[in-house]
Formats: C-alpha cells, sequence, structure tokens
C-alpha cells in the first residue's frame, strides 16, 4: 500500500489503512505500506522504521502544515529494494504523490494496481483554493479523476454514492464498495468516567461531542452555532471537539464571538485506541455535518460504544446511517438540529433506545468480515490481470 497520509497524521485514511493492514494479515496477507515521514526531513532517503512500514522523506504543506509531500525520487530509489522481493499487487490510497509514483512501480515490475477514494476531492477545492473559480475546479478534478483510473486494474470506494460520482465523470474502470470495517477489540475497555474527571466536566453535566478533523469542509460551524441554540434551553451543555486542523483559529473566534467559551472545548486530537474511546463512553451523543464525508467512519465507532448521533445526512453519512438505527438525522439547520440534540438529551428513554440500537446497528460493519472482500478483489483483479497478459501474449 501506498499513501499520502498515514499514522501519526490522525486521518480515516490513516485509519483505514491500519485496519484493513491488521485484518490482511491475519488472513496471511503481508502488507507492507510506503508512507511520508513526520519528522521534518530527518532522512534524506526512505527508511523501514518498523515492520513493513517505509517511510518517505517528505515537505510540508503551505495551506496546511499536518500533511506532507512526499519526495517521489525517494520512492522511485526504492525499486533496487523492491524488485528483491516484488508485491504481487499495489494498492494506492491517495489520488496525489502516492498515485503516480504507485502505478510507476506497478509498471515497473508488471504487476497489477488497484486505488482507493476515500475523499470527495471535488467537493474539497473550494475549502483551500477559494479564488478559483468553483467551475474551473470542478472540471480539473473530473479530468484528473477520469485520466487517473484509466491507469489502474479496479477501484475501491466506501461509499456506493462514490461509485455514481466516478461513473458521472466517465470513469469506467471496474469499482468495489467496500467501506472500513470497526475494530472493537482493539479498542481499550471505555472509562468515560475517567475523560470527564481528566476535562474537569462534571458527571451530570450534558456532553456533546465532535470527533474528527478541524478543516472547513467538516461543516464545524454549523455544531458550534447548535450549541449556541442548545445553550439556550440548556445553559450547562458543552461540545467537546476532539481533533486536529487548520480550521481550529477559526472555529475558536467563532467560539468566541457567540460568547461559547464555557460551552465549547477543544481538547485536541486523541489518541485512536486508547483516548478516544474514553471520550465515546463519557459524551451523551455525536453531533456530525460534513459535507464531503465518503463514509463516515467516526460515527460508526461512535455507534459502537452506544453513543447516540445527530448527524445531516450527506454524501456517504447516507449510507452510513439509518434514521432510528441509534441515529437522528436531521436537516442542515441549526434550529432543526438543535431540537434534536435537546430531544436526546431530555428524553432518557429516547436516549437508552437510540444507544441501544446504536450498539446493534455497528455490529453490522466488522472489520474482518469487510476485509475478506478486499482480499476477494485481490483476488479477482490478479485472475483478471493474468487472463488479460495470456490474451497479449498470445
Amino acid at each position: 500500500m501506498i499513501s499520502d497520509v498515514f499514522f501519526p497524521r490522525i486521518s480515516g485514511v490513516s485509519t483505514s489503512i491500519a485496519t484493513f493492514r491488521r485484518q490482511l494479515a491475519r488472513n496471511g496477507y503481508r502488507v507492507t505500506v510506503i508512507a511520508p515521514d513526520y519528522r521534518n526531513g530527518a532522512w534524506s532517503e526512505c527508511q523501514s522504521v518498523d515492520d513493513d512500514v517505509i517511510r518517505v522523506p517528505s515537505r510540508r504543506l503551505l495551506f496546511d502544515p499536518e500533511d506532507r509531500v512526499m519526495s517521489a525520487g525517494c520512492i522511485l530509489r526504492l525499486m533496487g529494494r523492491i524488485q528483491g522481493q516484488p508485491p504481487d499487487l499495489v494498492h494506492i490510497q491517495t489520488p496525489f504523490v502516492a498515485h503516480y509514483s504507485g502505478v510507476r512501480i506497478a509498471r515497473e515490475l508488471n504487476v497489477p494496481v488497484v486505488e482507493s477514494y476515500h475523499a470527495f476531492v471535488e467537493e474539497y477545492f473550494p475549502f483551500y483554493a477559494p479564488m478559483l473559480p468553483k467551475a474551473l475546479t470542478r472540471t480539473a478534478t473530473r479530468y484528473l479523476w477520469r485520466r487517473q483510473c484509466r491507469e489502474v486494474d479496479g477501484l475501491v470506494v466506501p461509499s456506493r454514492v462514490m461509485v455514481e460520482v466516478l461513473r458521472s465523470y466517465g470513469v469506467r474502470t471496474s469499482v468495489e464498495v467496500i467501506p472500513t470495517g470497526i475494530e472493537l477489540e482493539r479498542f481499550a475497555t471505555p472509562d468515560g468516567a475517567r475523560f470527564r474527571r481528566e476535562q474537569g466536566i462534571p458527571e451530570e453535566r450534558p456532553l456533546l461531542l465532535y470527533v474528527g478533523r478541524l478543516a472547513c469542509e467538516k461543516n464545524i460551524d454549523l455544531l458550534i452555532r447548535v450549541t449556541h441554540q442548545v445553550r439556550r434551553h440548556r445553559s450547562d451543555a458543552l461540545l467537546v471537539i476532539a481533533g486536529r486542523g487548520p480550521a481550529r483559529p477559526d472555529l475558536e473566534r467563532l467560539t468566541g464571538d457567540l460568547g461559547l467559551a464555557d460551552n465549547v472545548r477543544f481538547v485536541g486530537g486523541l489518541e485512536h485506541d486508547t483516548r478516544l474511546p474514553d471520550c465515546y463512553a463519557a459524551a451523551d451523543a455525536l453531533m456530525f455535518a460534513s459535507r464531503t464525508e465518503t463514509q463516515g467512519l467516526v460515527l460508526l465507532e461512535a455507534m459502537a460504544f452506544g453513543l447516540p448521533v445527530v448527524s445531516t445526512s450527506l454524501m456517504g453519512t447516507r449510507e452510513a446511517l439509518r434514521a432510528g438505527e441509534g441515529a437522528l438525522i436531521v436537516e442542515e439547520d441549526e434550529q432543526a438540529f438543535a431540537r434534536a440534540v435537546l430531544d436526546v438529551l431530555h428524553d432518557d428513554a429516547l436516549r437508552r433506545r437510540l444507544a441501544e440500537r446504536a450498539r446493534s446497528y455497528a455490529r453490522r460493519w466488522d472489520a474482518a468480515s469487510l476485509a475478506r472482500r478486499l482480499g476477494d478483489f485481490y483476488r479477482r483483479v490478479l485472475r483478471e490481470r493474468g487472463a488479460l497478459d495470456r490474451a497479449a501474449s498470445a
């Protein structure tokens, strides 16, 4: 697997790679990950820093210091090492340096290459390049994706809505829908009381939660405005925002402008397998309103801990959530959103019912079974590629 993003950078892509990698290993696969080095250019060449993870020298992005641009030259100099034990297949995880390097590696080794599309990039561009006309960025994105998809033997997406997006772009490459599953056994036993003690939050105080990257496309400003509405009826309500990202200064400014310093708390990124479960267990409801989600993995994680969800239903979120199955689905309207949140906070029976259904619903997203589907996809691509190669040589 090759990706422009991987831990320690916290993201849904990082979680997806790590989850599938562990599950595939249990099924007998050896998965090597090529990913950025996040240590600010400490090396001049690629290094294997732990079992089957190769870190590539990289540079910070000016508009997003969390992310890195890998050195394509360093990746290509890996060819000598890779040729000694070539992979059966290359799986690209992101459409940037990883795509072009992954395609070249696969061609040099004459092995199949597949690619996952985790993000709806077309909707991201207006947030990061607002000076460019949206029609221009949309056209450029569609052309780029269409061209990239022609260069691989198969595609993986986390939701059916992404299949529709790719087909609307004119992509004809075969697409498999395989969402990322949940590894409940990876989470430590959650202790919500511990999280509240650490944060100085009284046990009886209503705690609303957002978990994820702090970025414009996540629509977190709506959640802060919803909290402003909720406070009119529950003055002690607290929104905990767990995550890192470039939008934090703007969100903190909005919090101050609305006079919510006592009702919104930024706690930074939480370690996924230990501190995050405590945070989930401490909360009364998860709020979510992302406009560009292709799956919404955090929703399923929260529900696995019995946390009711109040969310909009856009993009991949439509497939991750079912009304009444642990979630209240609302319009992108702060008044309607606030009413749903207050219903959860005020109605103990509703909250218990949603929590019970959330746990049951989340169990359907088992990581082991979804990894088996990915393995089946790999084998099918290998068979088809072998048949095509034999036909070409006949």
